[in-house]
């Protein structure tokens, strides 16, 4: 397809009768190297993998400069500071023409562009070169990139980097040769306009992480160097991977080590399977007494591909990482959990005791694995609920464990609304609409509802493999999102889950610490703390929030990482929030724990009173310093 949308005809000459200096362009390409490099990034078909993506984009901007006085190219709007400038619009043009061409494919009665070979220059040795990784959302956006024809990517980027009209997007399309510039514009009008998410570090190939390449294969090539039959041998078995489908280890990159312990780990007969009533008898309820289940658990080269690519991702695999998680090979064969088709994917599950690998590879046999790891070790029967198995069209599906006997799909903020069945099929439900990846108001918040006999619990996706499960009620002590009451009171909280996304969260608890009476007289407000508490300890988050008589949400009155604070080794908190009465009135508002003996705040507005709530007047926009004392003497510090 792409090879029709790049008409081989040269660009058109410049009406506007200017001519473009040498030294004027190298002007325009070193003030804006930047935005040009990350234009042809976004623009570069992403089956080249990210590394060769990063120096294929640099070579293409630093091969941008004309060889002598060149005609300008009429100049679209655009934002302010590259206004008029002929020398940055030539040299754009000449970057998005070599972009596109090197997504054509090479055929055998066309002679490859230089663009189309891997770049000579920049060139990295011993280092592999990425951008740094985004969040949920800009992974989701590559994705759908993905998807889109080169000149398509095009328009996008030129609309979100540019800030290019359609019209401005279709004059620059066809300078540089597309023969379809409006279809572009069609296609690309497809996915989201999220063009702030271009600005992200996930599509910035200048500000790159480095990781070593192979280096047990590259003591292997040095030593292939001083033999040629031997080099002859050695370059065969690492460059002979499948060009089409997937071979016997599939996206894996070549092996680096040869010994019985690693050999065992890439050996699908070795897999642990736990038989399917193992659970019942065990002393241990987690991810360790799963049975295998799904539709190809004997496909023996399915399983390999899993475990050779787990041991060594190739270039062009997708691998995303919780915090706090290794992403290396397991130490010997793990136990499988999971092998299915899933919508249009087939995904292997496995677990070796610390972490949960999902491999996915196209079920039509095209390029593009992925491999994610959670971390999940101590998991008990509340944690090892649910694993995710594959997230679609905003839809995401699940694997429950053995011993869960019903599954259903509940909506967060509409706790008198009741939950609806999700059928159960060997362990996997139906899809539902989950919510990691939602953009724009969040109007509700859908998660798993899991039933094991006499306990009911909540699931909730943030974005990763293993949802984080909900409780309420005071720390140390928390109980199941279940009844009535418990449902109410994450009612006005449930959006605040967005701000722990893809954190490596185990689970989330919210806490009505205190209930405090409103000055003017219009009821009582609620103040609730949430922690969210991660699977390598660290990191966890507190978030004091504060919820008035009527209101949809929550309102966030201060926030921390890496406290004590609404935890079980230190279950106080205390915090305040400048609160406007009805009457345009402002006060300061402030609360602590059942057992806060008096509140103190200080600087902007200065108060004190006895008892674990304080009512202050203020002025609009006033910060103040609380500090409380607990019944037994001990101080107090605000949260935040």
């Amino acid at each position: 397809m792409q090879s029709q949308d790049v008409a081989q005809r040269p660009a058109p000459p410049s009406p506007t009768g200017l001519v473009v200096d040498v030294e004027q362009a190298e002007a325009a390409l070193v003030e804006h190297y930047p935005r040009l490099v990350r234009l042809a990034y976004l623009v570069l078909p992403p089956r080249l993998g990210r590394s060769r993506r990063v120096l294929t984009a640099h070579a293409l901007t630093q091969r941008a400069l004309p060889r002598n006085r060149t005609p300008a190219p009429v100049i679209p709007a655009q934002s302010t500071g590259r206004d008029g400038d002929p020398g940055y619009a030539l040299v754009r043009l000449q970057v998005l023409r070599t972009a596109l061409e090197a997504g054509l494919p090479l055929t055998a009665k066309a002679w490859p562009k230089r663009s189309q070979l891997p770049p000579l220059l920049p060139h990295v040795w011993g280092l592999k070169l990425f951008p740094r990784s985004g969040g949920a959302d800009e992974l989701a956006l590559d994705q759908r990139l993905s998807t889109l024809s080169g000149p398509a990517r095009a328009v996008y980027a030129l609309r979100g980097l540019e800030r290019l009209t359609d019209d401005g997007v279709c004059k620059v399309l066809a300078e540089v040769g597309v023969a379809d510039p409006e279809g572009a514009v069609l296609e690309a009008d497809g996915i989201p306009a999220q063009y702030g998410l271009l600005d992200s570090p996930e599509f910035d190939p200048c500000s790159l992480q480095a990781r070593p390449t192979d280096l047990m294969r590259r003591r292997q090539h040095l030593k292939a160097a001083l033999a040629a039959g031997a080099a002859l041998l050695v370059c065969g078995a690492l460059l002979g991977l499948p060009g089409e489908g997937w071979g016997p280890e599939g996206a894996a990159a070549p092996p680096y080590a040869r010994n019985p312990a690693a050999q065992a780990a890439l050996d699908p007969s070795k897999l642990t399977r736990m038989p399917p009533a193992a659970w019942r008898s065990s002393a241990r309820t987690d991810f360790s007494v799963w049975p295998a289940r799904g539709d190809l658990t004997g496909d023996e080269a399915l399983l390999r591909r899993a475990l050779a690519v787990w041991a060594r991702p190739g270039e062009t695999v997708q691998v995303s990482v919780t915090p706090g998680t290794l992403s290396g090979g397991p130490a010997g064969p793990p136990q499988l959990l999971y092998a299915g088709t899933v919508d249009a994917a087939r995904v292997v599950i496995l677990y070796d005791g610390l972490r949960i690998a999902r491999y996915a590879e196209p079920k039509d046999g095209t390029q593009g694995a992925a491999l994610d790891f959670a971390r999940v070790d101590g998991a008990g029967r509340a944690e090892a609920g649910a694993v995710v198995l594959g997230r679609s069209d905003g839809n995401v599906r699940y694997l429950t464990a053995p011993w869960v006997k019903k599954a259903a799909e509940r909506d967060l903020m509409k706790p008198r609304s009741g939950a609806m069945d999700l059928t159960l099929t060997d362990g996997v439900t139906t899809p539902l609409a989950g919510p990691a990846l939602r953009s724009g108001p969040c109007t509700s918040w859908n998660v798993l509802q899991v039933t094991d006999g006499a306990r009911t619990r909540l699931l909730t996706d943030l974005g990763e493999l293993v949802p984080a499960r909900l409780t309420t009620g005071r720390p140390g002590s928390p109980r199941e999102v279940s009844g009535a009451a418990a449902l109410r009171t994450w009612q006005p909280f449930a959006c605040s889950l967005g701000t722990v996304r893809s954190a490596g969260v185990r689970s989330v608890n919210a806490w009505a610490f205190n209930e405090q009476p409103l000055p003017d007289a219009s009821g009582s407000a609620a103040w609730v703390c949430t922690r969210a508490e991660t699977w390598r300890g660290g990191g966890a988050r507190v978030l004091a929030q504060f919820h008035t008589p009527g209101g949809a949400y929550g309102a966030a009155a201060a926030k921390a990482e890496n406290v004590p604070a609404c935890g079980e080794r230190d279950p106080h908190v205390l915090a305040g929030v400048l609160w406007k009465s009805k009457a345009g009135d402002w006060y300061l508002l402030a609360a602590g724990g059942r057992e806060t003996a008096s509140i103190r705040a200080t600087g902007g507005v200065n108060g004190v009173q006895q008892g674990s709530l304080l009512t202050v007047p203020a002025e609009q926009g006033a910060q103040a310093q609380l500090k409380g004392t607990l019944k037994d003497g001990r101080s107090l510090r605000g949260l935040g």
